[in-house]
């Protein structure tokens, strides 16, 4: 009880203090996973609309595949990136590996899936009589994928809260592609292995309780919106 009430303290006095360290690290965990979480919208979204409208064969093939990957290992998910961005790797020319940019493409991998599995599960709830309805009002088939997105909002914004959760707490993928290297790939979760690693359990315990109070502020956030939005 004495180590979590110290890491408390520290978590508070390096708040208090804005250590320039803490805050940039904490920046860097939101502005990747926020990056990750947004990619995962924009390619998401679509696709699992399309995979909740459209019967072509093979369908049943890729919707498992989809949900095989809502649960993809992200030391799994950081090996493959890995192998892929090593300089001898197939994009290995592009110098990523280590970068921001790696951690991007690796949290991307994990919170797609989600994200695409969530849209298709909330879309598939939508009465086919709406959407028939739709089309017989004379909407195009990019404005029934508006409409029926727009219809499917509050799910999805669970959606968004899953992806994001699923990638501000993940560690291996961004262990091992972005290397936990100080002052540029190092995040929250890789921050805390390695002061767990080196014994400064009262410094772990501050930096997940910040991880905690931010992922807690991103959803209670979106929480409101989604319920402002029910009522």
């Amino acid at each position: 009880m004495d180590l979590i009430a110290e890491g408390f303290l520290r978590a508070g006095a390096l708040l208090v203090a804005a250590d320039a360290e803490l805050l940039g690290v904490t920046w860097l965990s939101l502005k990747v996973s926020g990056a990750a979480t947004g990619l995962s919208l924009l390619a998401g979204m679509p696709l699992g609309t399309l995979l909740a409208l459209v019967r072509f064969p093979g369908r049943g093939l890729v919707v498992a595949l989809v949900n095989t990957g809502m649960g993809l290992p992200p030391a799994v998910v950081g090996l493959f990136i890995s192998i892929l961005l090593w300089r001898s790797g197939p994009l290995g020319a592009l110098e990523l590996l280590y970068t921001p940019t790696a951690i991007v493409v690796a949290q991307f991998v994990i919170a797609f899936p989600v994200v695409t599995g969530l849209t298709l599960a909330a879309v598939q709830q939508i009465p086919e009589r709406f959407r028939l309805q739709v089309q017989a009002l004379g909407a195009s088939r990019l404005q029934l994928l508006g409409i029926l997105i727009w219809e499917a909002r509050l799910p999805l914004l669970a959606a968004l809260m899953a992806g994001f959760g699923a990638v501000i707490s993940e560690v291996g993928a961004s262990l091992m592609v972005g290397g936990n290297i100080r002052g540029q790939t190092r995040v929250l979760t890789t921050a805390t292995v390695l002061e767990t690693g080196k014994g400064n359990f009262d410094m772990a315990i501050a930096l997940s309780i910040i991880l905690l109070a931010l992922t807690f502020l991103v959803n209670w956030a979106l929480t409101r919106i989604q319920q402002r939005g029910r009522a």
